[in-house]
Parts: structure tokens; C-alpha cells; sequence
């Protein structure tokens, strides 16, 4: 990949990651609940499902899956129920009276956190369109394509992975001072849980 275009990647990678979205919201979230370090599993889990998508375009397997309403539309609407679940799960969780801000904060199982974080990035149609109208403005069709898509998925998932951890995450310190009481508890996971559900919202109603 020549220099300007992988300089161009770059730009657009650094603008995508940029997008608010429920990846984002995912990733604000483990930081405040879990901390700043132990958010990067979520972080992880959203990549891994980020590569599934280039994979699946790559392929052009997408092309199938954007070609067919009624495919297209099961995952879309699979991926809103999953964030509607992760929001109203939030909504109704209860506070813990006994956090402080200085006490060791509850450790979601690393798995557990990878393993939500895939499920919010993979179960997005919405991934794949975009990849499809991204991913041949890089692509030199004349060149070796596997070592373009490997420089493309490298470049896009740490670009991510470094937005999603040094800004996200970080992000969600300002909203700490909540965490120490039940009322702040309540207030961020209501906060949250309807900012997921917002975005499932949009996931299932725009096209």
C-alpha cells in the first residue's frame, strides 16, 4: 500500500473510531464498572469482531448479506434486541451501597467483558455496509490483495483499539465521582442503559 493511501486510511480510521456508537458507549461503560485497564477486554472483543467484518467483506460475503432484505434485517434487528437486553440489564441493576472510590472495583470476568464487546460490534449489518463502501477506496485491485487487507485491518484495529482506550475509556473518569454513591450509581446506569437502547433504536429503525 502506498504511503498517501495508507496516510488517507489512517485519517478516515481515526474520524470512523471517532463516531459515537454503542462500541463507545460498551467501552465507557467497563471503564467506570471494571476500570480503566480492565476495559481493554471489551476493547479486544470489539476488535475481534471488527476483523470477522473485513473477513466477511473480504470474502464478499457481505455483498450476500446486504443483497438480501430479509438476512440483512434478521442480524439488524438480532443486534438491536442485544442492546435494548444490555440496556434494560443496566436500567435495573441495582446500586452497590458499599463502593468507594478508593476500593477495588468489581472484576467482570475478562471473557465475559470480550465476550460482550464482540457481541455489540458483530451484531451490526450496519458494519458491513460500511466496510463494503470503505474498503475498496484502499484497495488496489492490481496488487497482491492479502497484504492490503492485512495493512488495512491492522491499521483500522489499532487505530480503534488506541481511541476506544486513551479516549473512551478515559472519557468515563469524569463520571467517577458518581460511582461512590447509590444515587450516582443509578443515575449512570439509567444514563447508560438508555444511551444503549438509543442506539438500538436507530440500529432498527434507520436504514
Amino acid at each position: 500500500m502506498q504511503l498517501s493511501l495508507w496516510l488517507a486510511l489512517v485519517g478516515a480510521g481515526v474520524l470512523i473510531s471517532f463516531t459515537p456508537g454503542a462500541g463507545a458507549i460498551n467501552t465507557m461503560n467497563n471503564s467506570l464498572t471494571s476500570g480503566f485497564r480492565r476495559s481493554i477486554w471489551g476493547i479486544f472483543g470489539q476488535q475481534a469482531a471488527l476483523v470477522v467484518h473485513v473477513i466477511v467483506v473480504a470474502l464478499g460475503v457481505g455483498v450476500l448479506v446486504t443483497s438480501s432484505p430479509v438476512l440483512f434485517n434478521v442480524i439488524r434487528y438480532a443486534g438491536a434486541a442485544y442492546l435494548v437486553f444490555l440496556g434494560i440489564r443496566l436500567i435495573l441493576q441495582k446500586p452497590d451501597p458499599s463502593r468507594d472510590l478508593a476500593a477495588p472495583r468489581a472484576r467482570e470476568l475478562a471473557w465475559s467483558m470480550f465476550r460482550r464487546g464482540l457481541w455489540v460490534n458483530l451484531l451490526n449489518p450496519k458494519a458491513l455496509v460500511f466496510f463494503l463502501a470503505f474498503m475498496p477506496q484502499f484497495i488496489q485491485p492490481e496488487q497482491p490483495l492479502l497484504p492490503q487487507y492485512l495493512v488495512l485491518t491492522v491499521t483500522v484495529v489499532l487505530i480503534d483499539i488506541v481511541v476506544m482506550w486513551f479516549f473512551f475509556a478515559v472519557a468515563a473518569k469524569s463520571f467517577q465521582r458518581f460511582t461512590n454513591t447509590t444515587r450516582g450509581q443509578l443515575i449512570l446506569n439509567r444514563l447508560f442503559g438508555l444511551l444503549f437502547i438509543s442506539v438500538a433504536l436507530l440500529l432498527a429503525l434507520v436504514h
